[in-house]
């Protein structure tokens, strides 16, 4: 993930009330709109992290996505997925799927992971179908998150 291309998904970014477990913030979010400040700290924050990669996810020259493996614990062998879509107009064609898969063969094969994390809210169905299509297992419900395991 580039700071040009972090700018670019949050340009066209809508928020989806799925991935929110309070909808006051959803509603705080959707209207906030976008702020290049905003995506300039997020994105000083996120690279400034050495437990983190991010990655951008294209739909040709089009960034629709990021997908990141944060947490890494390379002792415990251990990191966790998470994924956001730019839109609904993205979503349902297989792109976050793919994008999933390409970071769990990186996390597996390049960094070395044994075990990979996920969590979604209990109501974003659509995430947790994905999760368990790539072999997740949910392991834990509580607190309105589902978190989803996957080992090598």
């Amino acid at each position: 993930m580039t700071r040009a291309y972090m700018h670019e998904l949050f340009r066209k970014f809508e928020y989806d009330p799925d991935i929110f477990l309070d909808l006051s913030l959803y509603e705080k979010a959707k209207q906030g709109g976008y702020s290049s400040q905003t995506v300039d700290a997020l994105f000083d924050r996120h690279s400034g992290q050495k437990d983190r990669l991010s990655f951008a996810v294209l739909q040709g020259e089009n960034v629709i996505g990021q997908v990141d493996l944060k947490h890494i614990d390379p002792v415990a062998k251990t990191c966790e997925l998470s994924i956001h879509l730019q839109s609904d107009g993205v979503k349902n064609k297989g792109y976050g799927t793919q994008a999933e898969q390409l970071a769990i063969a990186y996390a597996f094969e390049t960094l070395g992971m044994d075990r990979i994390l996920a969590d979604t809210v209990t109501k974003n169905t659509r995430s947790q179908h994905v999760l368990e299509k790539l072999g997740f297992r949910c392991i834990n419900e509580a607190n309105g998150f589902r978190t989803y395991q996957l080992n090598r």
